[in-house]
């Protein structure tokens, strides 16, 4: 019964995860793909002065934020080396296996 709750949580917990990064990825392609188009919009509009920087920076400290919150200290650290060394091992085994 309790590996039952376990096996729930961890499977509740990892969907969470999954919509949390989602969040982050669409919200970091967005910032990305509106950028240029408010810099063409202020270009053209008024070329003298160049109120496009305070969307940029202001929505990009928004992205550092989501970032942190959803990374929160993997995000680069010990963990994440480790994770990321494991992975490109597997990869380059299964490389090997294949014959590539």
């Amino acid at each position: 019964m309790e590996d039952n709750y376990r096996e729930e949580k961890r499977y509740l917990d990892a969907k969470r995860k999954v919509k949390e990064l989602k969040g982050f990825y669409i919200h970091f392609a967005l910032y990305i793909l509106n950028t240029p188009l408010l810099i063409a919009v202020n270009l053209v509009t008024a070329p003298y002065f160049q109120w496009f920087w305070f969307v940029v920076l202001g929505w990009g400290a928004a992205i550092g934020i989501h970032a942190f919150l959803v990374f929160g200290d993997n995000f680069l650290g010990k963990d994440w080396e480790k994770r990321k060394i494991i992975e490109l091992m597997e990869k380059s085994n299964k490389e090997y296996r294949d014959g590539k």
